[in-house]
């Protein structure tokens, strides 16, 4: 008796449905989609473009486009799944072709339940999915040839609201642009990364070489050509700004979202561009002054009222190149030096009243997300914690939160290290990194840095974007 109950169970449809239906796969934020229900074919298949596999060996992924409402090329959404197979399936038309095989849920009226699905290019076929024996035994399907749509009835309206719909995750593929993929920095950005699911690649900056031509944005990469990245990561060292910034200009052609962009942190590299940008937003700053001529030193000195002042070469970072000239006698000297070598610099008001440290304030998107202060150590005036300056939490205030976020903003920065001083005339703006460093920061602040500014790109890449007045997907 209980043999047969059991075989009742398994012979007896859980659900019948017609031969084709309105079907949903949610892992794939694919909300309504039509699928042909087809008992002649032992697998499923849905409609994909632009079907690129990446990732580990032990641990494939593949990303590719789905074209959800039947007769409409302009919806594209793009989707990320793991790879579990590589195979060749046979079409109904007898042709073998070598395809992707992925495992998502299925869902059809009340019912959820994971299926395989290999991604082919179906679009002279009318229907853009098709559900095989396979899927059907695994949720006990039956089929009523000669009905269709006989569960819930979807609408392709739905994806007029993809704006407001709450975005999938899914996997990224993200690079890391830097020379020294093995410092504390990058380390995080790639643990944050890999806990996250998401596959990260370190990209050696000059290594790269770029295809320009009006038709694609090319990049090549130790003899092959790169694959497309959802997001880039520029940690690019100052004595190759120029190129590293062409590089992820040339990474941001292809569709990639780019942390900061390339005129960002081309401008604030230029010390002197990125202080006439301060002054252009009405930033605070220590007096500063530029000039050329040999002839002008003393009225130079003058501008930022006298010794002490402090010389900056244009291209330093770290504190490299700072020189504090005590003396008007030694501001001179130093300044002669500098012309003696054709050496670009600017001169600058020293704060004397700072102590020694300033205050690093770093910026993600609008908001200040950790603060220190950074102290010298004694008998030396810069604070960097490169130069052995330490670093403590601190505590700041409301303008000083507002003059960051500005400054970032300002440069068109996504993150950014502000670094401010605290004066007799109130905070001022002393610089603006394009590529913090988080070790000092994340250290004091006891925070995943790293973590968020995953998140951060998560969320900018999740949102659906419109384009030309089409809505589309961000790839």
């Amino acid at each position: 008796m209980d043999m047969k109950s059991q075989s009742e169970k398994t012979t007896t449809p859980s659900i019948t449905v017609g031969w084709r239906e309105w079907v949903k796969l949610p892992n794939l934020g694919l909300d309504a989609i039509h699928a042909k229900i087809d008992t002649g074919a032992k697998t499923s298949a849905l409609h994909a473009i632009d079907i690129e596999t990446f990732g580990p060996i032990d641990r494939p992924k593949v990303r590719f486009g789905v074209k959800p409402i039947d007769g409409n090329e302009d919806l594209v959404i793009y989707c990320t799944a793991p790879v579990i197979d590589r195979r060749y399936v046979t079409s109904s038309n007898g042709e073998s072709e070598f395809r992707t095989i992925i495992r998502t849920d299925l869902a059809i009226g009340d019912e959820n339940w994971p299926i395989e699905v290999s991604l082919t290019n179906r679009e002279n076929l009318m229907h853009r999915m098709l559900i095989g024996r396979e899927a059907m035994d695994a949720a006990q399907l039956g089929v009523e040839p000669s009905e269709d749509y006989l569960l819930e009835k979807l609408s392709f309206d739905i994806y007029e609201n993809v704006k407001t719909q709450s975005p999938v995750s899914r996997a990224l593929r993200i690079g890391l642009l830097t020379m020294e993929p093995d410092n504390y920095s990058n380390q995080q950005f790639i643990r944050a990364s890999e806990e996250k699911d998401h596959v990260i690649e370190t990209i050696q900056t000059t290594s790269c070489y770029m295809n320009i031509n009006s038709l694609t944005a090319g990049l090549h990469y130790n003899g092959q050509q790169l694959p497309r990245f959802d997001a880039i990561i520029p940690r690019i060292g100052a004595q190759i700004t120029s190129y590293g910034t062409s590089i992820v200009r040339q990474f941001d052609m292809t569709g990639a979202l780019c942390l900061n962009s390339a005129d960002s942190i081309y401008r604030s590299r230029d010390k002197l561009l990125a202080h006439q940008v301060m002054a252009r937003h009405g930033l605070p700053m220590p007096i500063t002054a530029f000039a050329s001529s040999p002839k002008n030193t003393e009225d130079l000195i003058k501008l930022v009222n006298g010794a002490p002042l402090v010389v900056k070469l244009l291209k330093s970072s770290q504190g490299k190149g700072v020189v504090l000239a005590e003396t008007k006698k030694a501001a001179e000297s130093v300044i002669d030096a500098f012309r003696g070598i054709d050496a670009d610099f600017l001169v600058q008001e020293f704060i004397g009243e700072s102590e020694g440290s300033d205050i690093r304030c770093l910026v993600l998107g609008n908001k200040v997300i950790a603060t220190m202060r950074r102290s010298a150590e004694p008998g030396e005036f810069r604070a960097n914690i490169h130069q052995g300056g330490s670093a403590e939490k601190v505590k700041i205030t409301k303008e000083e939160r507002q003059m960051a976020v500005k400054a970032a903003k300002a440069f068109g920065l996504s993150l950014a290290g502000v670094d401010i001083l605290r004066s007799n005339k109130g905070p001022l703006l002393l610089e603006v990194n394009s590529s913090p460093g988080l070790k000092g920061i994340a250290k004091v602040n006891n925070k995943d840095l790293a973590q968020e500014i995953i998140t951060y790109i998560e969320n900018k890449l999740f949102m659906p974007k419109r384009r030309n007045g089409k809505l589309r997907s961000k790839p």
